[in-house]
């Protein structure tokens, strides 16, 4: 069935679902408040500038499952990193035509169809990068959302000294770009209500997930720089679903996230060792509307952990809560603040790949915070206030 988005770039959901499909937002009929001018994402808190370049890769094993024209399935790569350059031309958050798709895809039009591309940046363009044998986090963003979505969390992470590759899954988003300036829309939104949706979906983004580890390294000047030891992936909603299907398909993929996403994969009778996380928003508490983590989280046999955030919506892991005020649009009362969303989503994150992947223990991760009241351990603290 078709789920809802009840806020136009996700700032409330009334379902909790690794794939939303987007009803008409309340900003429809007008917005609710003066448009700001364009957003700007938080300056990243690591050490390290960012940089950032793009990489279009063509896998030739395999026609596209969405485009029945195509015989090779094509992906833009974005990649983030550390740098050693500060200054430099900023990287567009996404081109006016990719803005101008995902307004119209989300029914947004009380505001210029380019607002999102003027969005501010931190990673500088084409960048040479900088340091030695990093860790690499593969991102994938939610069902019909660009990359872009999950770049604020990708700038942190590189500034914390992560590589950070992202993958724009072709068809499934409003728009990705593509050499030429070829632009791909979302075929997939034409079969969300189909039987086994989700699971082809997760099936298809761990066969991207796989090839793009398959080709970095032959792909990326800038490759000899990764730890392919230290590999983990993070995705938000399906795509944070995708996390767990890539760790069952994939053993090079060491630890994962899932953020706010119905999982689909199942996982082996076995059982899951490698480390992982779920996070996410109240209807994700033991017992919720969503119980396909209660039901994985039993086949989690490695160090795990299930934290639930008060106040947050189903795209409070991501970039949307910060468009709000270039697009006019009110946090709902009661929604976790957009700067504090961002401000838990990669403070926890980081937390768990430094103690994965850089072996830096990390006490927040053992217990509930007073700097961070906001974060439920389920099941034993979940829906305490």
């Amino acid at each position: 069935m078709r789920q809802i988005l009840a806020v136009a770039v996700g700032l409330a959901v009334l379902t909790a679902s690794a794939c939303s499909a987007p009803a008409p937002p309340r900003s429809a009929a007008g917005p609710s408040a003066t448009p700001t001018g364009p957003a700007t994402l938080p300056a990243p808190t690591g050490a390290h500038p960012v940089g950032t370049t793009a990489l279009y890769l063509k896998d030739l094993s395999r026609p596209d499952p969405w485009n029945l024209d195509a015989d090779a399935r094509e992906l833009k790569v974005t990649l983030w990193y550390p740098t050693k350059q500060r200054d430099g031309q900023r990287a567009p958050y996404m081109t006016p035509k990719e803005s101008e798709l995902t307004l119209k895809g989300l029914r947004v039009t009380d505001v210029p169809y380019d607002t999102l591309s003027k969005t501010r940046t931190n990673a500088v363009k084409d960048a040479e990068p900088a340091g030695r044998k990093l860790p690499l986090v593969v991102l994938s963003p939610g069902f019909t959302q660009p990359m872009s979505t999950l770049t604020s969390l990708a700038e942190d992470l590189a500034s914390r000294g992560y590589i950070v590759a992202g993958i724009d899954h072709t068809y499934e988003s409003y728009a990705t770009t593509l050499p030429g300036g070829r632009v791909a829309e979302c075929l997939a939104c034409d079969s969300d209500a189909d039987p086994g949706f989700g699971t082809g979906v997760v099936q298809g983004r761990a066969a991207d997930v796989s090839f793009v580890l398959d080709q970095l390294p032959s792909k990326w000047d800038g490759s000899d720089l990764i730890d392919r030891s230290r590999i983990a992936m993070v995705g938000h909603s399906i795509g944070g679903a995708s996390a767990v299907a890539a760790m069952v398909k994939d053993s090079r993929v060491r630890a994962g996230i899932d953020m706010d996403g119905t999982t689909y994969a199942r996982i082996p009778k076995s059982g899951l060792s490698r480390p992982f996380m779920f996070m996410g928003s109240p209807p994700h508490t033991p017992g919720g509307r969503d119980n396909s983590w209660d039901r994985d989280w039993k086949l989690l046999t490695g160090w795990k952990r299930w934290i639930v955030l008060s106040g947050a919506e189903h795209q409070s892991f991501t970039d949307s809560p910060l468009m709000a005020g270039a697009l006019g649009i009110k946090t709902p009362s009661g929604v976790l603040p957009a700067a504090r969303a961002a401000e838990l989503t990669h403070t926890y994150v980081a937390a768990f790949l430094d103690q994965h992947l850089k072996s830096q223990r990390q006490p927040i991760l053992d217990k509930p915070s007073s700097r961070y009241p906001e974060v439920k351990f389920c099941p034993a603290t979940c829906g305490q206030s």
